[in-house]
Formats: C-alpha cells, structure tokens, sequence
C-alpha cells in the first residue's frame, strides 16, 4: 500500500514562535516591557512598597541611598522609592483619564466634521484651530489658573489640549475612508448616518487612534509633570513624580536623589509609551 507523504511541516513550539515574534516586533516588546513594569508596580505597590509613602521620619531627613532606603529619603524624611512607586498609580491614571476624555470627545468631533457638510466641517475644525493656536502647556496653565489648582483640573486641561490631535486625525481617516467602495454602498442602499459613522468608519480608523493614543500618552505624562512642577497639578503630600522633583530642586546641592530618581520614573515611562507606540504604528501600517 503506498503511503501518502505530505509538506505539512511540524508546528513550532510555542516559546519558539514568540521569540520570533519578540524580535521581529522588537519595539511593542522593549515598549510594553517598560510600561509593564510601571502597571505591575502601580498594581503591587502595597506589596513591593518598602514602607508608606505618606509617613514622615524626622530623624532621617535628606538620607542618601542605602539598604534601609534604596533610593533615600526626602527633606521630610519619607522614603523616596515607595513615593516614586505609589507615584506611578498617579501617572497611571493620569495617561488613562487624560486620553480617554480627549478620545471620547476629539474622535466622535472628527468623524462627524468629515462625515458632514461643507459649514459643519468648516466649524468644528475652526473651533479646533482656535485651540491649536495655544501651545499646549500655555493653554493648560490658562485652563487650570481659571478652574483652580487640583489633580483633576489639571486632567480635564490636558485632555482639552489633547483633543485637536484626535478632531483632525479622525476627520482625516473618514475624508479617507467615505470614499471607499463598502461605504458607497453602504450609503447607497440607505444605511442610516449614524450606522456609518461607527461600523464602517470608526471600526477601520481604530488602529491609528491606539497608536495615537500610544504616543500621546508619553505627552501626558510630560505636560502632568510639567504643570505639578510648577504647582498647578497634585498637591502635596500626594507622591506625583513632577511634584517631587519640584520639592528636590531646593536641595540639589544637598541630595540629587530627590529630584533625580522621580525624573528617571517620568524618563522610562515616556520611553517606554513612545517606543510601544512606534511599534504598534509598524504592525498596523497596512502597507507593510
């Protein structure tokens, strides 16, 4: 009896198949392997936390790194390195409360300025012009001097400034994809405005909006601590990492650690939503 030889070759173990997807998406690996490491410690910062942020020691005040304190302690005596853990919950829920309100309202702005008619699309970009014509860090201070200083006016300022980018790359993917052959005919046999907006619009122009969002993120995190620096976002004792290097550049010629350590949390954490975001815009290019 002849056998039946085929050219089905073997399936590759597992731990195989994603190594070779860590190294050709070298970028989405290094990115979210980074912003893992700030969601665990936001996650476990009970548990890895080498004591309580809040509490002050003033018999230890200014200390340098040490085994007791790896990351030393500020002019108050806390402990820096559970302040820059507990600080990344803030971070953390700054990026998702910031984009996810200039998402909500940029992209549902955007695809009905593309989707609409000749006055409506002139408006709506026009009011998003008027913000682009604020720098946004420069918009932000205006924002939080008039609503007050507080950790949730700042977000709700970040996300006013964030808006545009999201208004003018959804009006973009939409002039893009109405042309399409599926939303012709969509319209054509009289599929209802709002069913194209979000079946046929908004479920292909999601890609971009994650990357966007991705990137934007890093800028979140930035314009937070730039604002709480300056004493216009979180207010003490709250462990926000812009705020602590505010309290640290009093004392730079006393202890660098106050200062340095908050910044290397705000360096990585940019670092890491930044390359992610590089990543995940190469593997949803559709030309690629």
């Amino acid at each position: 009896m002849a056998t039946i030889e085929t050219d089905i070759a073997p399936r590759r173990p597992v731990f195989l198949r994603g190594f070779r997807w860590v190294v050709t998406h070298r970028s989405i690996a290094l990115g979210g392997f980074l912003i893992g490491i700030i969601v665990l410690a936001a996650i476990f910062a009970p548990l890895i936390a080498p004591a309580d942020p809040y509490v002050q020691d003033l018999l230890a005040t200014m200390e340098p790194p040490s085994w007791a304190h790896p990351f030393g302690t500020d002019d108050n005596g806390r402990d820096i390195l559970a302040r820059v853990i507990y600080g990344a919950r803030i971070s953390l829920i700054e990026v998702v409360l910031s984009v996810g309100l200039a998402v909500a309202v940029g992209v549902p702005l955007g695809i009905l300025s593309g989707m609409s008619g000749r006055y409506v699309d002139q408006a709506i970009m026009w009011a998003m012009d008027i913000l682009f014509a604020f720098p946004g860090i420069v918009l932000a201070i205006l924002i939080v001097s008039v609503l007050g200083t507080s950790l949730v006016n700042l977000l709700i300022a970040i996300a006013i400034f964030s808006v545009p980018v999201y208004a003018r790359l959804s009006r973009n993917l939409t002039l893009g994809l109405k042309s399409m052959d599926y939303v012709e005919a969509a319209i054509s046999l009289g599929v209802s405005r709002r069913r194209i907006m979000t079946h046929y619009i908004l479920r292909n122009a999601i890609g971009p909006i994650i990357v966007q969002s991705t990137l934007t993120a890093g800028t979140v995190i930035l314009s937070a601590a730039s604002l709480s620096f300056l004493g216009l976002g979180a207010q003490p004792p709250l462990p926000e990492w812009g705020a602590m290097m505010s309290d640290g550049r009093n004392y730079l010629g006393l202890n660098i650690w106050m200062s340095l350590f908050p910044g290397l949390a705000i360096m990585i954490t940019v670092l890491g939503f930044n390359i992610l975001g590089d990543g995940l815009r190469d593997l949803l290019d559709p030309r690629k």
